[in-house]
């Protein structure tokens, strides 16, 4: 009942702009908390060590955290710590945002598909910005929603905030810069791990609210994805609104050449094909609850 009633709380409410004016969301905390460790042991001969020991500690202090945190009487903390670092209802409305201001011009579209994605937006056309907006729901639902979920299913508070706190560190530290390939490893391949089930999980969710296309595509094209786990839901994506992702982008004014996810799917991408992700999104998460509830109840 405590991860129903999450999950119902999230979709509600959301992020609550008076209540995050006020206080710092706890994964602002977290990214802070990532960030001393970069600053004071990210150098040195040992760096690949001394993020793994980073790792260990950030989990450990996570861990205890969540502990202590479930310790407290009654359910409503664990209630109310889920629904906060669960990301439905603000994933809904940042994808659909883009889909609303790229029916304004292409320049809002630009603006408002910057703020979820990390490529070079400044030159895309209206199909590569919709591109964006659909990667970035599929991969998203995974990381932001189902991941935490399963792992709280899994583990309670403990699993749910060394999730958090794993996810934060890879998308703080977790790339193959030079400052960061070595001190970053750990993260990287730590949120790799948490996430390999997650992904799937949320491939297979999508898969089943959609038109159910061929899962050997599936299965075929999720591996070819330069992320081991993002492929999965983008590539269900993808096949389920028959629409093609991926493809070249620009990061840091360098273009990478990747290839198309569904590669014979529609191109000319539209707002009206974002607002079809933004309701697999829900379905999704309806199918979730239904199932991580009948679980829980069990």
């Amino acid at each position: 009942m405590t991860l129903i009633l999450g999950m119902l709380l999230d979709a509600v409410l959301g992020e609550p702009r008076w209540l995050w004016s006020r206080l710092p969301h706890p994964a602002i905390l977290m990214g802070q908390l990532v960030g001393w460790f970069d600053r004071h042991y990210n150098s040195g001969q040992h760096r690949r060590l001394s993020g793994v020991l980073a790792m260990l500690v950030l989990c450990a202090l996570a861990g205890a955290s969540g502990w202590v945190l479930h310790m407290l009487p009654g359910q409503i903390v664990d209630i109310v710590i889920l629904a906060i670092l669960l990301a439905q209802k603000s994933l809904v409305q940042h994808v659909q945002a883009v889909s609303d201001a790229l029916r304004l011009s292409l320049g809002d579209g630009r603006r408002a598909v910057a703020m979820i994605v990390g490529r070079d937006t400044r030159d895309q056309d209206a199909p590569a910005v919709a591109r964006a907006a659909i990667e970035s729901a599929a991969e998203n639902m995974s990381d932001g929603v189902i991941a935490p979920i399963f792992w709280f299913a899994v583990a309670g508070l403990p699993g749910l905030l060394i999730y958090k706190i794993t996810n934060t560190a890879d998308s703080m530290i977790g790339y193959k810069t030079p400052r960061h390939k070595a001190f970053g490893w750990a993260a990287a391949r730590l949120d790799d791990l948490l996430n390999l089930i997650p992904a799937r999980l949320t491939a297979l969710l999508i898969w089943l609210v959609t038109n159910r296309p061929d899962a050997r595509a599936i299965i075929a094209e999720a591996p070819l994805h330069r992320s081991p786990n993002a492929g999965w839901p983008e590539a269900a994506m993808a096949h389920g609104l028959n629409v093609a992702l991926s493809g070249p982008r620009c990061y840091a004014g360098q273009i990478m050449d990747y290839p198309f996810v569904n590669d014979e799917g529609e191109r000319t991408l539209e707002p009206d094909h974002i607002d079809q992700a933004v309701q697999v999104l829900w379905r999704t998460w309806a199918l979730a609850l239904l199932g991580f509830g009948a679980i829980a109840l069990l």
